[in-house]
């Protein structure tokens, strides 16, 4: 009896299995394993635009927005005239602020489906959302040249009514009573008084204009400190860290290292929160800026709409204004140096440089500035394109060649999720640290904090996951066209 002889599987039905699978991990929210199914589906067979168009739409999800280009501009040389790929890729430039960029892809889509009234509908309402922009940019540019927004107000003229049932102030002096009032009408979801919010944000520019773009931080021995990563507008997650860690205080100091805002839909109660402390307990808490605290960001993932809904235009640009006072990094008892993205596409960078950066501005595409807001570690050696398409990948090398040359022990940076809240790289030299459990509430990951205690200075991790919170999406405030990227 002759054996059977059992066929193999084609490579193209093989591809297809591997497509399937990787539909069901992102399906499941599992990005980083779709990306990897389709990238073995694509090495099976790469003339298949939609592995191409489906993989850089897990990299949008994953923030890899870099990546999302280069590989729906791949299935657009394999199939011209696949629509998905110039979707893709439109909302992968729409994510990064490229606005014409994007219109152009968004455009195409509608020459190549004239009849399809969704194509149409979203060109439309790219086209009115770029249109708003650059016109409130234009007249942002010329108010700007002006004066500052905080030089003309005054919150002292606002009057507060008798009706008024939230947390209150009697003089200029923020309390701990008041701050604990204002968190419980937060969690309430009651607005606090924009008199009360104003005083907040003006008193906070004060304490950052007088603080250095590197901060020293000093921690007694004996003492501790907690370092937390990405908030984003997750509220209820932020009072769960407070409650598994305590308050921040002068004995229980923190450190928030940026990306406070956008995303969620809680970002003002976040931010107001973090700067009451700043004000309470100005070494009791440190504020390092992230990318999202910039305009072209607030326009994209929700905070200046949020800010719009809950208060007003003059307090958007207030905010605008205090971001740009923002730290750019923090140094932990001259051992940690602390910084919400990473490093730098170039070496021999010293501290010294970055504390000479002039930072009261918005981020810059390139240089010292944006790449310690925006760069990314990679598990290899040497430097590589940012998957993000702004910054720099960089390598255990450079980690450990920037800490040999400022006499340092770690960097600890935030920026990326994680799925255990925080993960060790190069050599355990490098920490990335993200607050923000179950993430835009799709992406299941821990949020994570670290306390250091001196003088060892030894990272201690406590994991945590996500908290109830009111039924308000992701990007609620963002308009309708953005609210895509959620």
């Amino acid at each position: 009896m002759a054996a059977q002889v059992v066929e193999e599987p084609s490579s193209a039905v093989k591809a297809e299995e591997l497509k399937a699978a990787a539909n069901a991990a992102f399906q499941a929210h599992k990005f980083a394993s779709a990306v990897e199914l389709y990238g073995a589906a694509i090495d099976l067979n790469s003339q298949n635009a939609v592995y191409w168009a489906n993989r850089a739409f897990a990299h949008t999800k994953m923030e890899s927005y870099g990546s999302a280009i280069e590989d729906a501009t791949k299935a657009i040389e394999v199939d011209p005239k696949y629509v998905k790929g110039y979707y893709r890729r439109g909302t992968a430039y729409l994510a990064l602020g490229k606005f014409k960029d994007a219109l152009k892809d968004f455009r195409q889509v509608q020459r190549i489906v004239p009849k399809d009234p969704d194509a149409t509908k979203k060109l439309r309402e790219c086209e009115k959302a770029i249109t708003k922009i650059k016109f409130e940019e234009a007249i942002a540019a010329e108010e700007e040249e002006k004066h500052s927004v905080a030089e003309s107000l005054d919150y002292h003229s606002i009057t507060v009514a008798p009706s008024y049932q939230g947390a209150r102030l009697e003089d200029d002096n923020i309390t701990l009573e008041f701050v604990q009032k204002m968190m419980d009408d937060f969690k309430q979801q009651r607005t606090i008084h924009s008199r009360y919010a104003f005083q907040i944000l003006m008193q906070t520019r004060k304490l950052l204009l007088a603080t250095p773009t590197l901060v020293d931080i000093t921690i007694p021995d004996k003492g501790h400190f907690t370092v937390c990563g990405d908030i984003h507008g997750q509220y209820y997650d932020l009072l769960n860290i407070f409650k598994l860690n305590g308050l921040p205080s002068e004995e229980n100091p923190y450190l928030f290292n940026g990306d406070f805002v956008d995303r969620g839909s809680f970002s003002v109660e976040v931010i107001l929160t973090l700067f009451a402390f700043k004000c309470l307990y100005p070494t009791g808490l440190y504020l390092s800026r992230g990318n999202h605290e910039s305009k072209s960001m607030n326009k994209i993932y929700g905070f200046e709409g949020e800010v719009n809904s809950k208060f007003n235009e003059t307090m958007v640009k207030l905010f605008a204004e205090i971001f740009c006072y923002l730290p750019l990094a923090n140094v932990l008892n001259k051992k940690v140096f602390v910084v919400h993205g990473g490093l730098f596409s170039s070496d021999s960078v010293k501290l010294s440089d970055i504390a000479a950066i002039d930072r009261f501005r918005e981020p810059p595409d390139e240089g010292l500035m944006c790449e310690l807001l925006w760069s990314d570690p990679h598990p290899g050696t040497g430097r590589a394109p940012s998957k993000r398409g702004v910054g720099v990948a960089f390598g255990s090398d450079v980690t450990h060649r920037f800490l040999e040359d400022n006499n340092l022990e770690l960097v600890v940076r935030s920026h990326e999720v994680k799925d255990e809240g925080y993960e060790v790289d190069h050599g355990g030299k490098l920490i990335t640290v993200f607050s923000a459990p179950n993430y835009c509430d799709q992406m299941g990951n821990k949020g994570a904090f670290i306390r250091f205690e001196a003088p060892e200075m030894k990272p201690q991790f406590t994991k945590f996951g996500s908290v109830w919170h009111p039924n308000v999406r992701p990007m609620h405030y963002a308009n309708n066209f953005f609210s895509m990227l959620a």
